[in-house]
């Protein structure tokens, strides 16, 4: 294999590590993220890049990536990442799908209680000396209502462990999703807000998801519910939610994302929810946790690793998902091409003009892609590559020893 180099960014687990040198791929680490410019500068001759929320890979930043192979969220979002634009570059993106839910999970609940009960105001109001033992406006969670708004891995195992506290649940998803235990899927997300005493989001990071929840949403919730939003930042607005918190038509809130975010550790953090009565401010720590953040650094990795020597694509946002046996013939061929009919014949046809045998092969499509391995019985030559890659269907192809 030709050397291979690996970019961390971010503070990603130290367990990824290990993964990448195991397989004798560089490791060079960075601790925080990088802006468009930093990123374009420091990307060529970097074949693998990790990063997680932070870092935002543009097209321009693509651009600036000749070398780029694969991009590793080492998180759940990959809304930070130019998906199509890495697509029909060949460039390969990964995630961690379920590695930090029941972190997230947790969280929420630790939340939902600590301002159902009031008691970021009791901890305030103790640090400051007074003993405040009063029950006003501390309620128990049994026989209140949850509504969470998207029913995906965190929102379905979210309401599984609401319910084991004993509240009821009610769910909005645009997509059919099988309901946990008693819980109720509602028709609208208006309909869910007259319901719920805690609404909390669990939306993914598409475009339309922009704005879900502004002042309508707010003054639609009923009084004295509490809301949470560990999700994307950029679905809620603020200003509206701190007018809600303010009036006393709210009577808590717990954020963990938010529409802007400190590059870095040690960054100064602003919003208009800061010093707000009953409301948990977290610095984008749904996630992070030590044991999701090993099994991120170890799964992402594995998946960045995998691609690199053996070409599978299983799980990738981006590219169509193909996986082939390991294979001990003479090589491998990864060819990503244009989704048009015959791909598959040309090359085969190609391989057999120069006395190339086929010992397995497979292929899979998505939208305006196709990918194919091609297991090969004889050495690749550079006449039999460079006719490859003269196929006007080619977008990128790898040599695999």
């Amino acid at each position: 294999m030709v050397h291979v180099k690996a970019l961390l960014l971010e503070n990603i687990h130290v367990d990824a590590t290990p993964i990448f040198e195991r397989a004798g791929i560089e490791v060079v680490r960075h601790a925080g993220a990088m802006d468009e410019a930093e990123l374009a500068e420091a990307l060529p001759g970097v074949h693998l890049l990790g990063i997680r929320s932070g870092t935002k890979v543009t097209e321009a930043v693509l651009d600036a990536a000749p070398d780029l192979l694969a991009v590793g969220a080492f998180c759940i979002g990959t809304n930070q990442i130019d998906l199509a634009g890495a697509a029909v570059r060949g460039v390969a993106a990964f995630n961690a799908p379920f590695s930090n839910t029941r972190s997230v999970v947790e969280l929420a609940i630790a939340e939902m209680i600590s301002l159902t009960r009031r008691l970021t105001e009791k901890n305030d109001a103790l640090h400051r000396g007074l003993w405040d033992k009063s029950a006003k406006g501390a309620h128990e969670m049994r026989g209140r209502t949850l509504g969470i708004i998207g029913y995906g891995n965190i929102g379905s195992q979210l309401s599984v462990l609401a319910e084991a506290i004993g509240m009821g649940v009610v769910y909005y998803d645009t997509a059919d999703k099988l309901p946990m235990g008693n819980a109720r899927k509602v028709g609208s997300v208006d309909e869910l807000l007259t319901l719920a005493d805690v609404v909390t989001l669990h939306v993914d990071g598409r475009v339309g998801n922009a704005g879900l929840f502004e002042a309508k949403q707010f003054a639609a919730m009923k009084p004295g519910a509490v809301f949470l939003n560990l999700s994307r930042g950029f679905v809620v607005d603020t200003e509206a939610l701190a007018e809600q918190i303010r009036s006393g038509h709210l009577a808590g809130a717990a954020i963990d994302v938010f529409p802007v975010e400190p590059k870095a550790q040690g960054d100064e953090f602003t919003s208009v929810l800061r010093g707000l009565p009953n409301v948990i401010l977290t610095p984008h720590v749904g996630g992070s946790t030590e044991e999701a953040q090993q099994d991120i650094g170890r799964f992402v990795s594995a998946k960045l690793r995998d691609y690199i020597t053996t070409g599978g694509t299983s799980l990738s946002v981006n590219l169509p998902p193909v996986a082939l046996e390991s294979h001990t013939t003479t090589g491998r061929l990864a060819l990503l091409h244009h989704n048009t009919p015959g791909v598959l014949a040309t090359i085969n046809q190609l391989l057999a003009e120069h006395d190339v045998n086929i010992e397995g092969q497979v292929l899979a499509t998505r939208d305006h892609l196709g990918y194919v391995l091609t297991d090969i019985g004889a050495a690749c030559t550079p006449d039999v590559v460079a006719a490859l890659q003269k196929m006007p269907e080619t977008v990128r192809l790898r040599v695999l020893g």
